[in-house]
């Protein structure tokens, strides 16, 4: 498979993948109010990544293991960083053009557990399953073209799967959230993407962006653990 052929089948499969899990999810009614909405797109996104990865194992190079602690740590900081400067900036943003700041869709209802469960941790797995256990991995060959930021290399894999995750939150458009925070959410994970492609291609280990992920959507989850306690 060449390049460029890897790059259009990689790009056409990675958005036939979300846009079935999204339609097809958003139409399966689960008989109980615990789980949420988007329960099932994640598992549908989850199972038919996997099953990308399996049946083109002979395209996607795919990679996961234990990561040494260490490591890890260093993941999670960057991870959590990156969420936070970038959130914070965009927020105020935010605030100063339109007066207000919005809510995500997906948590404005949740409880604890269930953003852990359904947010925190399946969303999490499933998107990255997706976006850099199948793309990315399927685009390694293409790792010796790339860019400088921030003195770090960043391949056209990491890039490319990194635009591509950050240009599938355009979809929250229909939530009917403003534009301004949809602008924000795209800024937000394909800065997220990058970091996680990022130590995903470093130590060439899927886990990395797994848990880098888990530490960008931490901001998210922190507000809920300190609201309970104040409770």
């Amino acid at each position: 498979m060449d390049n460029r052929k890897r790059i259009i089948d990689g790009l056409l499969l990675t958005i036939a993948v979300f846009a079935v899990s999204t339609m097809v999810g958003s139409r399966l009614i689960w008989p109980s109010t615990f789980l949420a909405s988007s329960f099932m797109t994640h598992v549908i996104m989850l199972l038919l990544s996997i099953g990308l990865i399996l049946g083109l194992k002979k395209h996607v190079n795919y990679r996961i293991a234990t990561p040494r602690f260490k490591q890890m740590l260093r993941s999670i900081l960057f991870g959590f960083l990156s969420a936070v400067v970038i959130n914070m900036v965009l927020g105020m943003l935010t605030i100063a053009i339109s007066g207000k700041a919005d809510a995500h869709p997906a948590v404005a209802n949740a409880s604890v557990v269930q953003f852990f469960l359904f947010d925190f941790i399946l969303a999490s797995v499933a998107e990255e399953f997706l976006f850099r256990g199948f793309l990315q991995n399927l685009l390694k060959p293409l790792n010796a073209k790339g860019f400088t930021m921030f003195h770090r290399r960043i391949s056209l894999p990491v890039a490319i799967s990194a635009l591509t995750f950050g240009l599938a939150h355009l979809i929250l458009i229909k939530s009917g959230i403003s534009a301004l925070f949809v602008i924000r959410m795209v800024a937000f994970t394909t800065v997220l993407g990058l970091v996680a492609g990022y130590y995903q291609e470093k130590y060439d280990n899927h886990a990395f962006a797994i848990i880098v992920h888990m530490s960008g959507n931490l901001m998210g989850f922190l507000p809920f653990v300190l609201s309970g306690l104040k409770a």
